[in-house]
């Protein structure tokens, strides 16, 4: 059990209930929230993240990259769980993963079936690129394009997607808090991949840091966190109604000191910095929220 446990890589999981909290506050502020609805997409968030996981522990054991690691070891490559036992988890959270999904879609569109239809679509997509990231032939995570993915769903269709699920309505603005999550995610990865840089490109993985090398992978950090709060800071300037909706920027310490790690630790010493991002990550998250909410309240 201890060995699933570790394998469903616990720490990761703030970036779904990041991204499912900011859609849901905003949310919030337009409609009362319906918390089926809720539960059931913070449910399939999780699970998805899960999915992530568990295939990205196969792929890169089957494809040799955790032979070397430099963070915490993978459950297969270290033989804890056998790669049959994991095939078999990848496909029963394909199914969990699946069968959430649906069963979100009939609550939240039972007249709707276009709109359903949409989201099965894009779930589906999903589905597979949570396994497709490392797993098969050619996989897009081992050339750099993992960044795309971890933007796009945890991100852009995380938020987005809470936020249209209770409201039915499209508000482009969500877009700027929504890419915010996206890009602190994908901060979190780029930590992952800066720590294993050597032993990613000692296998062939080409992860971004790998392609452009530390010294700009550092730059492309800076710029994720930045770009990150800046963006929020677009959208509550935009949408403003209290000061209390700039709580948020007393994370940026947080992200500074990540960006300082990413800058000047050695490799060996990164892994706590990957959970400090998802964690603050996850306190972005809990404070934009209260400012959104707050002003419904007082």
């Amino acid at each position: 059990m201890k060995s699933w446990i570790k394998a469903f890589r616990l720490r990761t999981l703030p970036l779904a209930i990041s991204g499912w909290m900011v859609g849901l506050s905003l949310a919030s502020s337009n409609a009362t929230p319906d918390y089926g609805i809720a539960g059931l997409t913070l449910l399939t968030a999780i699970l998805l993240q899960v999915l992530s996981n568990l295939a990205n522990d196969y792929g890169d054991a089957s494809s040799g990259v955790d032979n070397v690691r430099t963070g915490e070891a993978r459950m297969v490559s270290s033989g804890k769980i056998s790669p049959q036992a994991m095939k078999k988890a990848i496909i029963v959270f394909s199914i969990l993963s699946f069968l959430s999904g649906v069963s979100l879609l009939y609550l939240a569109f039972p007249n709707d079936w276009t709109t359903a239809l949409v989201f099965m679509l894009i779930g589906l997509i999903g589905i597979a690129a949570a396994i497709k990231y490392t797993v098969g032939k050619n996989p897009y995570g081992y050339a750099g394009f993992g960044d795309v993915f971890v933007f796009v769903f945890f991100g852009i269709v995380l938020v987005f997607g809470t936020y249209f699920l209770q409201t039915n309505m499209l508000n482009w603005y969500i877009l700027l808090p929504a890419a915010s999550i996206g890009l602190f995610s994908v901060g979190v990865l780029n930590v992952n991949n800066v720590r294993d840089l050597d032993s990613d490109k000692s296998a062939g993985k080409n992860s971004i840091p790998v392609r452009i090398g530390r010294a700009k992978a550092i730059n492309y950090h800076t710029f994720l966190l930045v770009s990150g709060m800046l963006l929020s800071v677009i959208y509550v300037f935009v949408n403003y109604n209290s000061w209390t909706n700039f709580i948020f920027v007393l994370i940026a310490g947080l992200f500074l000191s990540n960006i300082r790690a990413v800058a000047n630790k050695p490799a060996d010493q990164l892994d706590p910095y990957l959970k400090q991002m998802a964690i603050s990550t996850l306190l972005f998250s809990i404070l934009f929220s209260i400012g959104q909410l707050i002003n419904l309240f007082f």
